[in-house]
């Protein structure tokens, strides 16, 4: 009995010495491993690209945003311009025929091109008279007119001839910048005169248009060359569909240009 028992015991005893060694020599399966993708930090708490804001300027000068006054008078202007403001796309189809004539002459007298927007805001392209006189779709005083090389009698009145009237305003506006040594300012001084609008420098010791405290029509002016300027370059963002402009053509491939 002893004997038996002695013997069952050492099967037992080898059995678990041999189920050691296999728990120890088997390769554990783990379970598989999820795949993580590692995103770089400034990818994960960046905008994404459509809440960027616009990078808005006028001739390369950029706005101070950050400033609630100056965001808060875009927003207005622009969305004064808007279609659902404005109702009608007269404004983009009068550019498309004054802008080929306006933009090669503004570049010849090294203006930026972001001058062409003045007429709009001026004149709506209409070229009609104002009630103090102004005349044309830069709307010229007369002297100032005449001072800048334009002929402006009862016979004749070169203020209503495009091409004329838009190198005097590029003769202008040009030395309105070489007074000011700004295009923001000059474009002011155009609105406003550049007299007045040294006298309001020197009165706040202030040269920045945006921090400047001028009046209405002048204080706004700027704003609407940039709301303008929008609203033509991105029609369908402000509500304008169904518009093909010449201002477009430029964005397009220039294969397709030579076919429109």
């Amino acid at each position: 009995m002893t004997k038996k028992h002695l013997i069952t015991c050492s099967v037992i005893v080898v059995m678990v010495i041999i189920s050691a060694l296999n728990i120890f020599s088997t390769t554990p399966v783990m379970p598989a491993a999820k795949h993580i993708v590692l995103v770089p930090a400034n990818l994960l708490f960046s905008k994404p690209a459509e809440a960027e804001e616009a990078a808005y300027n006028f001739a390369d000068e950029a706005l101070p945003l950050d400033d609630k006054k100056v965001d808060f008078k875009l927003k207005k202007s622009i969305a004064k311009h808007r279609y659902k403001t404005v109702q009608s796309n007269v404004l983009h189809a009068k550019a498309d025929k004054v802008f080929p004539i306006i933009e090669p002459i503004l570049r010849a007298y090294g203006i930026p091109e972001d001058f062409k927007y003045v007429p709009l805001v001026e004149s709506g392209l209409r070229g009609g008279t104002s009630p103090k006189g102004a005349r044309g779709v830069w709307q010229f005083m007369p002297g100032t007119a005449r001072t800048y090389g334009l002929r402006v009698n009862r016979r004749v009145d070169e203020r209503l001839n495009l091409r004329k009237s838009t190198i005097a305003a590029c003769k202008y506006i040009k030395e309105l910048y070489q007074e000011f040594n700004s295009w923001t300012l000059a474009a002011a001084a155009y609105n406003n005169g550049s007299i007045k609008l040294e006298r309001a420098i020197n009165k706040q010791n202030e040269d920045n248009y945006f921090r400047m405290s001028l009046n209405r029509e002048t204080g706004s002016y700027v704003y609407k060359l940039i709301a303008m300027k929008e609203i033509i370059t991105n029609p369908e963002k402000y509500g304008y569909k169904n518009f093909y402009s010449y201002n477009h053509l430029h964005q397009l491939p220039s294969f397709l240009v030579a076919y429109n």
